[in-house]
Parts: C-alpha cells; sequence; structure tokens
C-alpha cells in the first residue's frame, strides 16, 4: 500500500511540516502525528517499494544520479545519489525512507566517552536518561537483533571471523535493522507486509523481499497510520519567516513544472522540522540564509565523514560469497546473508580517537558484473609483494575465472569488501556554489588516521590469503579523496550561535550570536551530530532525534502516545485503471465587470493586470474525464496576480474540469478552474 499522497492535495498550513523521511525525517512524523498534531511529511525523492528496486546492472543505472562541480547527471529523484567533490565524495540514499533504502542496516551504540566530548551541549550530556529512552524507543521501532545463531552458515561471516582471531581481536556479531522471522500474519507491528531475510545479500540496493526494515517499514506508516499526510518528489529549497508561522518553499519534480519559469510553491507551518540529512538540512539552511534568514555563521562547518574507509581483501584463499544474487533466483543459491553482519571492534584502545571497527560487507548484484575488471587493474597496482610463484598462479587462476565466468567465481567469489568507521577531524566545510552544495576538506585524505585503518585492513586480510586493495580513489597517485556513506555535521548543536548552529533541542540559533532560538524551527538529523561517532552513526541519529521529539512535545504541552502496536491504517480510495497528469503554464490579463473576455483581456492589458499560473492537474480516472463534464480532477501550482498580491500566490483546494457544457454557447466546451488562492 502507497503511503504518498499526489501533492494536488497538500493543504495550505500544517501545525508541522518535516522535510525529509530518512531517521531523523520519519521519526519527526511519526513522534508528532502521535502528539495529535496535524503533519506534513515533504521527500524530495520517489515512493520506491519493495519488488521495484533495482537488481540489474541497467536498472541501477538509471536509478544514479550524480552531482559534480561541472554540473549534475541523471533524474533528480535517482536513488543513488552521489556527490562527487574534490577531497571527499558522498553517497546517499534519494527516495521515500532516505538513506535506510540502501544502507547496510547496522544499529551500533556510540561509546559513552564520544558523549562526554565538550562538543556535544552540557544539556545533553547531562541528558542520560533521555539519550537512554531514544536509544530504547528507535531499537524497538527498527527491530534490532544480529543475525541469529543456526541461521544459514554465511562465507563471508565466518571469514571475518577468522580475521578478527587472527588480529587478537574482539569479535561479534552486528545488531541488524533486519526482520530473521515471518510475523505473525504477515505484517508487523505498522501494519506493513514483511518476511523473513533470505540472505540475498543485496541490502544496499534495496532490499525487494520487504525484509529490510528500513523507515519506509515502520516509523513512516506509522506516521500515516496517526493521520500525516506524506507528498514525495517535494525537493525543499529554503525555509522563510511569515509572520509567527514559517513557509517552507519547495520544488515539485517529475511532474514538468521544472520546465516553467514558475516561483516555488508553498506551505505554512507553526513548527518545521529539518530531517533532511547532513546534506539536505545543510543546503536548505544555507540557502535560507541567502534568502535573508539571520543563522549562525557555523552552517556548514564541521563536517565529518565519521572516518569511513573502504577497502577489498582481494582474491584470498578463503570463499566469501560476498556478491548478492540481484536478478539471479534465490532458490539454491548459496546464502549471502544480510550486507553487514559482523564486526572486528578495536575500539578499546588509546587514544580512543584512534580506535576503530571493521565491518564486512556484500556487493549487491545489480553492480556485481563491474568488479571483476575493477578490482583486477586496483589489485595491479596494488602489488604482489612476497607472493611465492605457487600462490601466484593461483591468484591468477581465480581471477581469470571471474574475468570469464564472472562474480560468482573465481577472484570476486573469494574477495572480502571492508568497511571501517573511526574518528577524522571533522574539519570539512559545506557551502553553496551556483545554489548547489559543495564540500570542500583539503588534505582529509592524508590524516594520519587514514593511513592506521588501511594497514588494519592489511591485517584483516592477512589470514585470509589474497591481499589487500585499498579503495581505488584513495592511493599515492591521486589526491587521497575519501569516500563517505555516513556524512555527519553542518548544522552541529553547540551552546550558543557562537558555537553551533542547534541547542541540545534541536533549536535553530536566530542569527550570529547568543543563545535566542526560532520558535518553531528545528533540525533533528546527522546534520546536528557535532563530532564523528567511530561506528554506524543510525541508531545515534535516531535516538537524538527521539529525544528531540520528546522535547519538543513536552515544551509545548503534548503527549507523545508510544502505544503499540500502531493504529491500523487509514484505507485508500480505490484508483481507477488510468488516469493522465499534466503541467501548464498560461498567461494574460484581467478586468472586473468587462462585458466578455476580449474586452477584459484588453481593459486588463491596459491597466496592467496580468495574471498567470502554472498548475500540476492530476485525474485518476481518464475515461470520467473525458465522458463526464462534471468529473472532477485535482490541481495545484502557484499564480502571480499582482493587482491581488505583490508576492507569487499559491493554488489548493484546486478543482479543474474539462469539457463543461454551457448551454448559452452551443458548440463549445469549457475549461474551468477554481482554486483557493493563499
Amino acid at each position: 500500500m502507497r503511503l504518498a499522497l499526489p501533492i494536488e492535495g497538500i493543504k495550505e498550513h500544517y501545525t508541522v511540516v518535516v522535510v525529509g523521511s530518512g531517521y531523523g525525517g520519519a521519526i519527526a512524523a511519526s513522534r508528532m502525528a502521535r502528539a495529535g498534531q496535524s503533519v506534513c511529511l515533504l521527500e524530495r525523492g520517489r515512493e520506491i517499494q519493495p519488488g521495484e528496486y533495482p537488481n540489474t546492472a541497467a536498472e541501477a543505472a538509471a536509478q544514479m544520479q550524480t552531482d559534480a562541480p561541472a554540473g549534475h547527471v541523471g533524474s533528480d529523484t535517482g536513488m543513488f545519489d552521489f556527490r562527487v567533490n574534490r577531497d571527499i565524495n558522498v553517497v546517499l540514499g534519494c527516495g521515500l525512507g532516505g538513506t535506510s533504502l540502501i544502507n547496510a542496516n547496522v544499529g551500533l551504540k556510540a561509546e559513552e566517552w564520544v558523549f562526554e566530548d565538550p562538543a556535544w551541549p552540557a544539556a545533553l550530556r547531562a541528558d542520560g536518561a533521555g539519550m537512554g529512552a531514544g536509544y530504547q524507543r528507535a531499537a524497538e521501532a527498527l527491530g534490532m537483533r544480529p543475525v541469529p545463531e543456526g541461521y544459514p552458515k554465511l562465507a563471508k561471516l565466518e571469514a571475518h571471523k577468522k580475521s578478527g582471531e587472527g588480529m587478537g581481536a574482539k569479535w561479534y556479531r552486528t545488531p541488524l535493522y533486519v526482520t530473521f522471522e515471518d510475523p505473525a500474519g504477515g505484517v508487523n507491528a505498522f501494519g506493513v507486509p514483511q518476511k523473513a531475510c533470505n540472505c540475498c545479500g543485496d541490502c544496499v540496493s534495496g532490499c525487494n523481499f520487504h525484509a529490510k526494515n528500513t523507515t519506509l517499514m515502520n516509523y513512516l506508516p506509522d506516521a500515516v497510520n496517526f493521520g500525516a499526510e506524506i507528498f514525495t518528489e517535494a525537493a525543499v529549497k529554503y525555509v522563510k519567516r511569515d509572520g509567527d508561522k514559517w513557509l517552507v518553499c519547495f520544488q515539485t519534480l517529475g511532474d514538468g513544472r521544472s520546465r516553467f519559469d514558475a516561483p516555488e510553491m508553498f506551505v505554512r507551518a507553526d513548527v518545521v522540522i529539518l530531517g533532511a540529512g547532513t546534506l539536505g538540512s545543510t543546503e536548505i539552511l544555507l540557502r535560507s540564509a541567502a534568502n535573508g534568514l539571520p543563522l549562525s555563521k557555523n552552517v556548514g562547518q564541521h563536517f565529518t565523514g565519521n572516518g569511513d574507509v573502504l577497502g577489498f581483501g582481494y582474491n584470498t584463499d578463503t570463499e566469501i560469497n560476498g556478491i548478492g544474487y540481484g536478478n539471479h533466483d534465490p532458490k539454491g543459491r548459496e546464502p549471502v546473508g544480510p550486507c553487514i553482519t559482523s564486526v572486528i571492534d578495536l575500539r578499546d584502545v588509546e587514544p580512543k580517537e584512534q580506535g576503530m571497527v571493521i565491518e564486512e560487507g556484500s556487493v549487491p548484484g545489480a553492480i556485481g558484473t563491474l568488479l571483476p575488471a575493477g578490482l583486477a587493474a586496483a589489485a595491479a597496482v596494488s602489488g604482489n609483494a612476497g607472493k611465492g610463484a605457487i600462490e601466484l598462479l593461483r591468484e591468477a587462476g581465480r581471477q581469470v575465472e571471474s574475468l570469464a565466468l564472472g562474480p560468482y567465481h573465481g577472484a570476486i567469489k573469494n574477495t572480502q569488501t571492508y568497511l571501517i568507521m573511526t574518528h577524522d577531524s571533522d574539519r570539512g566545510t559545506m557551502y553553496l556554489e551556483n545554489d548547489r552544495l559543495r564540500i570542500s576538506w583539503p588534505g582529509v585524505g592524508s590524516e594520519q588516521i587514514f593511513a592506521r585503518a588501511n594497514e588494519n585492513l592489511k591485517k584483516a586480510t592477512a589470514p585470509l590469503g589474497g591481499f589487500y586493495v585499498p579503495n581505488p580513489t584513495w592511493h599515492s597517485l591521486q589526491q587521497k579523496a575519501l569516500v563517505s556513506v555516513h556524512p555527519l555535521g553542518g548544522c552541529i548543536m553547540g551552546e550558543s550561535a557562537e558555537q553551533g548552529v542547534v541547542n541540545h533541542k534541536g533549536q535553530v540559533f536566530a542569527g550570529a550570536s547568543g543563545t535566542a532560538v526560532y520558535e518553531g524551527l528545528y533540525v533533528d538529523d546527522g546534520a546536528v551530530i557535532p563530532r564523528p561517532l567511530g561506528v554506524n552513526p543510525s541508531l545515534t541519529i535516531s535516538a537524538v532525534a527521539e529525544r528531540t521529539c520528546a522535547l519538543i512535545a513536552a515544551d509545548r504541552g503534548w503527549t507523545i502516545d508510544y502505544s503499540m502496536p500502531s493504529r491500523p491504517r487509514p484505507e485508500p480510495a480505490q484508483a481507477a485503471t488510468m488516469g493522465i497528469q499534466f503541467t501548464e503554464t498560461m498567461k494574460g490579463f484581467w478586468a472586473e465587470g468587462a462585458a466578455d473576455y476580449n474586452a477584459g483581456a484588453a481593459a486588463g492589458q491596459q491597466a496592467g493586470n496580468k495574471f498567470e499560473f502554472t498548475l500540476t492537474i492530476r485525474g485518476d480516472d481518464l475515461e470520467a474525464m473525458l465522458k463526464e463534464p462534471g468529473h472532477e480532477a485535482r490541481m495545484t501550482g502557484t499564480a502571480v496576480a499582482p493587482a491581488l498580491s505583490a508576492k507569487p500566490l499559491m493554488a489548493v483546494d484546486g478543482v479543474f474540469n474539462l469539457f463543461v457544457v454551457d448551454p448559452g454557447e452551443v458548440g463549445t466546451r469549457k475549461m474551468k478552474y477554481r482554486m483557493k488562492l493563499v
């Protein structure tokens, strides 16, 4: 059952408008709806349900978008969102569910010493109960547990355990947001169909088997169950004050509106909660500042990649089986497992900032065919120092086997994928260039911690045979560019505007100095985290977001209903077999009291009373629209009419009729547009 509504149904005002649908945004929508408030959630991506995720290389390519200094390539709603910069690149998820759609489902808590850092506001450091409750609520909602003992034996997990033993390090199974048993009645506590994990290994290209506990499986349907309204393909640009309310200004995507020179659409709110992710929320506040909203000078500062390091134990002597099924039938295939299943924990060191975790991973089958040639080339650069002749012959044979037969054979079948998280210096900067977000962090890849991380990955590979291949973008022949899948910061917490962008509650500071905050403007996602966490950050982001929502409710006297199971889902209206949607612009003039259209146009033009609109019209039943003059289609958009308002007007509650009969004009049909202009 779809969660999102057509944008034509958006109201002019909500008590709470949430931006984004990853962990921060989804939690905010759920908790504010459970507090009995009218809630609207805006998400820039599309709604993609299990069964619709890409499982071939061609399908994956169609879901990719890349934003680089030279420009943007691909669909604005492509699920895989690559942000390319000189020093550090970032991979994001774009869709209803945010990056939870393409992450590896790992729920690890940050260590206690991380929260003792003065980078966190004192009130949060002292609120162990609030953070503890946040962690507990998030873990319960996300259905967190490790791969059960007795589940199918996973080669990559066993190989990772062997690496940990060879390093003399602590190894254990990671808690995961994955369903491992079919729920009673086939639906989870939020009313969503789910199934037990079939170990396909395709977690990071989107789970097509209803097993991955993304926010699309829990917090988002819960929000809808409690009355929240979700709208997708709505990219928020900036927010601004409107008396004692907020205007959330957005552009719709995928409806053709961007082809017209039309103003942004907007919705009013008492409370705005930005949960668009580290890059998204920061970009919105940077653009809001450019549009006149006074903010802290720290917006965009203290960006961290959470110490992410990617690498490969290539062509080992140990079977790994780390390539997802893709479009292959799961029946009869060796289990791959969830993307990440275990961790080598190297955090018990001094100084603490040099601690790190090493996790194994799987590569989705949709891109597995790219690995044989790519890793063979990278391995040639890395070299084979210390290898004997017989060992080299075995490795060469496996390499040829992969190149000839594909990634489920030979060298790639024996390749372990690694992801490290540690503590970088969090000195990156995000800024706008030509109205697009860029990240600058000169020299980040040369920080000593990344050389240490790669040395640890060599040690992890040694017990398996083969040799270690670092991330191809990180080596001495290049700029040592990094890739992060866990960006944090940009709108960090602080005691005042001089130190951060938001206070411990997530409230945005109202200017460049002091502790005054804007009433009703919050950030509650990874952007507020003021330092690296050293582990997968989703659980901590969720805990902070849960705490923020509890404080928002307490400050306003609202009560959040945390009872489970969730409410039953409202029944959706039955859609027709075929509908129609189009976007159009009309321009002309208007005048009051004119005898006919021609006279009105002439009088309006003479008076300078222009009227123009750009509207998106959606009819769910095309046949009824064509045959029934009274059949109504919905519409929304903007209008420009200086005689009515100096600013653009938002069209809401719009109704469109096609082929309306007028008895006074035989042989003609009229199109009628009726709308409220706000």
